[in-house]
């Protein structure tokens, strides 16, 4: 008798472990496809990242590397990325241009159809010659503008947009990491940080060269 209850109440333990072992798979399993469900209805459109509400993208005129007037709302009919870079920075630009190299690449002959533009944040060393170097060093010299101008003139596009543009030094400067993702009819549509994946971007303008 004494053998059978022990061995009932071992069983009774194991049981009850099992049970709460099962009961736990079970609210995570409803845990992970309620997240799953959560993040696939959180743009149903298909774009990621920060969503800018399609309002109209201010609009502005500068130089570009080649000496070229530019301005943002002469490629309405194709989606822009609009960064904001540095030909001297050590570690962000340069990371950014590589990225947006590789999206180009990414999107095949889809890129033709995309314009992408970094608007300086040096006006003092950003002159033609920098900017047209900083280009093809990075392989971005089709679709790509890197416009420039006087500290008047670009503070008023980092004001339009929401972007900070110091100088720290000599040689370095501090700013948002900002991408815009701006769709054919001139409206902004996501924010990207400077972390973002070129996979994402490539994404993202895929669906707005469908729209």
């Amino acid at each position: 008798m004494r053998m059978s209850w022990r061995l009932a109440s071992r069983l009774s333990v194991i049981t009850l472990a099992l049970l709460v072992v099962i009961i736990v798979a079970i609210w995570g399993l409803r845990n992970t496809n309620g997240n799953a469900n959560a993040n696939s209805n959180s743009s149903p459109s298909g774009l990621q990242g920060t969503d800018l509400g399609s309002t109209p993208a201010p609009d502005f005129r500068l130089t570009d590397q080649f000496g070229k007037p530019i301005s943002l709302s002469q490629f309405h009919g194709e989606p822009v990325v609009l960064t904001f870079l540095y030909t001297h920075c050590p570690d962000v630009c340069p990371l950014t241009a590589n990225k947006l190299h590789t999206v180009q690449l990414q999107l095949g002959k889809d890129a033709s159809h995309v314009m992408m533009l970094a608007v300086s944040v040096d006006p003092k060393r950003d002159d033609k010659a920098a900017a047209l170097n900083f280009s093809q060093e990075h392989k971005l010299t089709t679709n790509w503008h890197y416009l420039i101008g006087s500290e008047n003139e670009l503070s008023s596009v980092w004001n339009a947009y929401s972007v900070y543009a110091q100088p720290e030094t000599s040689t370095t400067s501090m700013h948002t990491s900002a991408v815009y993702v701006i769709d054919k009819e001139g409206r902004e549509r996501l924010f990207l940080g400077g972390d973002f994946a070129p996979a994402q971007l490539t994404s993202d303008l895929k669906v707005l060269l469908g729209e």
